[in-house]
């Protein structure tokens, strides 16, 4: 029965113990009804705290237990009837703060895409965005959600990715440009050629993550247990010796009924929940309530290269004609030729040629040779490029220089012409990342990277990390995570790709750059960055130390506030029942100050 249901059914109890009472003047029928509905729900909580012991969870469910039992046995049944009434209202209290705190976390399941428009014989037909296949054309017409993950063909628009990426502005959409299931169209239709179906499409994994964040509890209420113990111990001293000093077993009850458990009980799992749907709102999803806390205790960041730190493409570093040669008029003549060209590297030069505003030839004819290079007809010349071995093959291999960096090298005509070197990009944003979690206490930082040892020092000396590890196969990455010492975890780890997966899920908290990176690293991290963007994982620290310091200030608030009310209490001042009632506005305080987390900002 939920919180809610109960909370009725006992204030309807209550009413009829009211009416046997002051309506009819039969104080025993009252007593006889709320020792029965406390007697119940008091030997259920016992129950349940008997199979919580079993399992090692040693939590502060005896306090309520015994205050319920200790009112009923001096026969202040009222006071035990509103001590009821106050935990299950607490309960029901969470259940609301639970929901206020994960409405982030649920807008992404409440704006599922459920039909596309596809492209069928020249019609717009209506299909269930399962049966959407890859190649089809979908129109998205104003203001709905894409279906799938796609490319634009057709149409200029701007497109919200706000409950995707957490981007709060508005982008614009063109032909060429990708589109992502659930973002949503602005103002014109878009034609879209689909490039993945609904079930690989980013946001049906998303969907996926939300749902393994929204269904997993917040472990943190184990660290409140760690208070249990201690604070259990602390109300009995007091009740004990309230009760000696008094002579009177009633002093033990308005002591206990204000030893309220509810601090301990909701203010940490609230704050968490808070936080991860904070860290939603970001753009970060963070699948439990524990990941949490281990980020906002991390001393170790280890970091992949390709994809990470960098963007993962290689884009065009320098053009390096032959002496007499112009480097722009090199630049637009690969360019003219590698057009057509389906490959990465054609691509990056084509865009690097457009950038710098360079006017583009239609080669006459184009032939890919498998792994060698292209030959195509540019303006009545033979261009010629590709590898270095390619370009030699008619050529004087001892007068063109091999670098030992990504390159292609051109010939025309039969003459050597120059070469193009390419480079995979630092993120602008990596050094701030790094200061960022540096400034936040991970000191610790390392690089642990498949690439080249002498380009991942290269990326290292740049952004100020130290400890750097090249040439690895995932497992070694694995043994360099697993050989951290003590003083050196919690460690987090961020990656994108498939070969991080391993270590993503060996680090105490894997992070995955989500945005373009890998299934496989996604499901395997403990948080997901929805944005291609490295500082959100300085954010997500941040805001994870933001979350756990509310979360311990709810629990001692809590534990302060209800320490003082013990000893007042332990005076016989405040009447039972006063005391019990007193106990709502301990929980009241606590939630309230754990939902902090929701939108707190800033570290104290």
């Amino acid at each position: 029965m939920a919180h809610k249901q109960k909370l009725m059914l006992l204030g309807g109890v209550a009413v009829l113990a009211m009416i046997c009472e002051w309506g009819f003047h039969q104080a025993l029928w009252a007593q006889a009804i709320n020792t029965i509905a406390g007697g119940i729900i008091a030997l259920s909580m016992l129950i349940e705290m008997v199979k919580k012991m079993r399992t090692g969870d040693y939590g502060v469910d005896l306090l309520a237990v015994t205050a319920i039992v200790a009112t009923l046995a001096v026969g202040e049944y009222w006071a035990a009837m509103v001590i009821l009434l106050m935990l299950i209202g607490g309960d029901t209290l969470e259940d609301y703060a639970n929901a206020r705190a994960h409405s982030e976390l649920k807008t992404l399941l409440d704006n599922s895409p459920r039909i596309g428009h596809v492209r069928l014989d020249g019609e717009l037909v209506d299909q269930p965005v399962e049966a959407i296949q890859v190649g089809q054309e979908v129109v998205v017409r104003p203001g709905e959600l894409v279906p799938v993950d796609g490319i634009v063909v057709q149409g200029n628009s701007t497109v919200n990715e706000s409950s995707l990426t957490g981007e709060s502005k508005p982008l614009d959409k063109g032909p060429g440009d990708e589109l992502l299931s659930g973002s949503l169209n602005g103002d014109v239709s878009l034609t879209m050629r689909v490039e993945r179906t609904a079930q690989d499409s980013q946001y049906q994994q998303l969907v996926e993550l939300i749902r393994q964040a929204d269904q997993t509890p917040a472990d943190f209420v184990r660290l409140a247990d760690r208070y249990a113990l201690p604070f259990t111990i602390v109300a009995y001293i007091i009740a004990g010796i309230a009760w000696w000093v008094a002579q009177d077993p009633v002093r033990f009850a308005q002591v206990l009924v204000v030893a309220s458990p509810c601090p301990l009980i909701l203010a940490a799992p609230v704050a968490f929940v808070s936080g991860m749907s904070r860290s939603s709102h970001a753009g970060v999803v963070v699948k439990t309530g524990a990941v949490i806390e281990k980020m906002a205790t991390a001393q170790t960041a280890a970091f992949d290269k390709t994809g990470t730190l960098t963007r993962g493409n290689l884009a065009v570093s320098q053009v390096v004609p032959v002496s007499g040669r112009d480097p722009h008029e090199l630049l637009a003549l690969v360019a003219s030729a590698e057009q057509t060209s389906g490959h990465v590297l054609a691509q990056s030069i084509v865009s690097r040629a457009k950038e710098e505003g360079l006017t583009l030839t239609d080669p006459t004819t184009m032939n890919e040779v498998t792994a060698k290079g292209i030959i195509a007809t540019v303006a009545g010349h033979e261009v010629k490029v590709g590898k270095h071995a390619f370009i030699v093959e008619e050529l004087d291999a001892s007068r063109i220089l091999q670098v030992p960096i990504t390159a292609v090298y051109v010939a025309v005509d039969g003459a050597y012409w120059g070469r193009i070197e390419l480079e995979d990009q630092l993120r602008p944003e990596a050094g701030e990342t790094l200061n960022r979690l540096r400034e936040a206490g991970v000191s610790h930082q390392m690089i642990v990277t498949g690439d080249q040892q002498k380009i991942a020092d290269q990326i290292a000396q740049v952004v100020g990390i130290d400890e750097v590890y090249g040439d690895l196969l995932p497992k070694d990455k694995v043994s360099h995570l697993n050989d951290l010492r003590p003083d050196q975890r919690p460690s987090i780890m961020v990656g994108d790709g498939v070969n991080d997966a391993p270590v993503l899920k060996v680090a105490d908290v894997g992070i995955a750059m989500g945005a373009h990176g890998s299934t496989a690293a996604s499901e395997s991290a403990d948080v997901v960055i929805l944005t291609d963007n490295l500082q959100k994982v300085a954010e997500a620290v941040e805001i994870a130390q933001d979350t756990l310091r509310i979360a311990k200030q709810a629990v001692w608030i809590g534990i302060a506030v209800c320490t003082a009310l013990m000893l007042i209490c332990s005076t016989g001042w405040v009447p039972t029942i006063i005391g019990a009632m007193l106990q709502e506005v301990v929980d009241t305080v606590c939630i309230l100050w754990g939902l902090r987390a929701k939108s707190a900002h800033g570290r104290n």
